[in-house]
């Protein structure tokens, strides 16, 4: 989808034609809007077909008076029924009258802009300046995103408190993952951020200059935030692991320990489930025999056996 926005009298609306100062925005571009881009604004192919690539990492790059940033924006999806954060590549293609942005998906950061929630002070004409608001918009949603991911995972972790399922342990390592992707996206984000830093790419002003310093300092707050979080989770996996491989063990103790305990009065009644005589076992003078003696043997037996295990502190 190609549309146009430009700020008119201190607001975000969409225009539209191409103008001068105007945001142009691609999401899930087709062949013919592509076309249309490259021809009016003279931008090469491989810059705008960069950003399509869901595995293309964030980096910078230059040629004659355009600027392509490849930026991380995090997204969430759903896998299996359950949410899934991970991101996507956003290439911001900076000319010399406007700014595109190129997206294979829609992604909360572009949206809020194009509904008119990216902030005060959004003004299409000052080209840095819309680019490090939509960065900083970025880094915002990274924060937002990992908070949801803390709470996910401590509701998670209550959960498995009361039984131990699969399910919960699927969730735990779907959220794992999701850290993964977003700490490898926020430092090679921040590393592009940094050379923007040096200024000898795009000229900043004193305000932008400042404004782009705020960017890296919530990109580097976001990183922190996820390393804490994926050393917390890692542990709480490794943990729940050790107590499900111990939970397991005790019971494998518990049924070796009925198997030997049922084990001996089977052993006894074998004896007297055999076709021989065993005259101490019949009344004197009858042929009737006594049924109790063999069970008082195997109650005595199987008694002895636990109390033996109990001593040496096998149960």
């Amino acid at each position: 989808m190609l549309t146009y926005f430009k700020t008119q009298e201190g607001r975000l609306t969409k225009t539209e034609q191409l103008e001068p100062g105007c945001w142009v925005s691609l999401t899930s571009p087709t062949e013919e809007e592509l076309a249309v881009v490259r021809s009016t604004l003279g931008i090469e192919d491989e810059f705008l077909r960069a950003a399509l690539d869901e595995e293309e990492t964030s980096r910078l790059e230059v040629d004659e008076e355009q600027t392509l940033i490849i930026a991380d924006i995090p997204v969430s999806e759903e896998e299996n029924g359950k949410p899934m954060f991970t991101t996507l590549p956003v290439g911001i293609i900076v000319t010399q009258d406007n700014v595109v942005t190129v997206s294979l998906k829609e992604n909360p950061v572009l949206n809020d802009f194009a509904a008119g929630r990216g902030g005060k002070g959004v003004n299409t004409s000052l080209k840095i300046r819309l680019v490090l608001q939509i960065l900083l918009r970025a880094a915002g949603r990274y924060l937002f995103d990992l908070r949801q991911i803390d709470k996910m995972s401590s509701r998670v972790e209550r959960e498995l408190y009361k039984s131990l399922k699969n399910k919960e342990l699927i969730q735990l390592l779907t959220l794992e993952k999701s850290l993964v992707y977003f700490t490898t996206s926020l430092k090679s984000t921040e590393a592009t951020l940094e050379k923007l830093l040096r200024g000898r790419i795009l000229k900043f002003s004193e305000e932008d200059q400042e404004l782009l310093e705020d960017v890296i300092i919530e990109f580097k707050q976001a990183i922190e935030m996820a390393d804490i979080y994926s050393s917390i989770l890692s542990g709480t996996m490794d943990a729940f692991a050790s107590v499900i491989s111990n939970n397991l063990n005790i019971i494998m103790k518990v049924l070796t320990v009925i198997t030997i305990l049922m084990a001996v009065p089977n052993m006894v009644f074998s004896f007297y489930g055999m076709n021989t005589d065993l005259p101490i076992f019949t009344l004197p003078g009858t042929s009737i025999p006594t049924y109790w003696l063999p069970i008082t043997l195997s109650v005595v037996c199987t008694a002895a056996s636990w109390l033996f295990m109990k001593v040496r502190n096998l149960l």
